[in-house]
């Protein structure tokens, strides 16, 4: 039988093996957190390459959440990974509006996906947000007209989606939005990784 080993345990020496292995490999020392526990959370070194950073993202990211922003996900997964009681410590609150019967049913008469229509009905939120897309391209499509229209200004953007229609584009494209930024360049991402951005942010402030 393998040796029973606590929780806690194991993920201090999963970051340690991380460590390890990433080898002479430097990482900015402002990012390096998001860096590890997105590795962790894939076992995917690529993110070392693949995680672009605007400037200061990450403590603009630390100073919102401070500051009791909301965080607004494209999908229920990436809301339950997200460590929901650190957030309401802080003030804030995940949003997802995917499910809600009356989004479904206005992205349907406007022939829109639910993730743009989602992106629209938190535009109308009164606190400031982080917006933590890990599936729908078209979400970060929705929120960079919404930013150039003046009706939402993110708090940070962490734009992760993952797959092959249009997911390369959105991202590239958000990233000359003029917000903050958290990217996962390429087709590699998903609401693991999403959720992964914002625990490791919140981490840094509770633990």
């Amino acid at each position: 039988m393998p040796e029973i080993v606590k929780p806690m345990d194991i993920e201090r020496r999963s970051f340690e093996i991380i460590t390890e292995l990433l080898g002479d490999r430097t990482l900015e020392p402002e990012n390096e957190l998001v860096v590890k526990r997105v590795i962790h959370t894939t076992a995917d070194f690529d993110y070392v390459e693949n995680l672009c950073f605007s400037d200061h993202a990450v403590q603009k990211g630390i100073e919102a959440l401070r500051s009791g922003c909301d965080i607004v996900t494209d999908t229920r997964m990436a809301r339950s990974g997200i460590n929901k009681s650190i957030l309401g410590q802080l003030g804030g609150e995940v949003r997802c509006f995917m499910s809600d019967p009356d989004v479904a049913e206005e992205a349907k008469s406007r022939g829109v996906t639910r993730a743009m229509v989602s992106m629209e009905r938190a535009s109308a939120l009164e606190k400031p947000c982080i917006f933590a897309i890990g599936n729908a391209p078209t979400a970060l499509f929705s929120l960079l007209e919404l930013i150039k229209d003046g009706r939402v200004a993110p708090a940070l953007v962490i734009g992760v989606p993952v797959g092959f229609v249009n997911v390369v584009e959105s991202k590239e494209q958000i990233m000359t939005a003029g917000v903050p930024y958290i990217v996962a360049r390429g087709r590699k991402g998903g609401s693991n990784v999403a959720a992964a951005v914002c625990n490791a942010l919140l981490y840094q402030i509770i633990r």
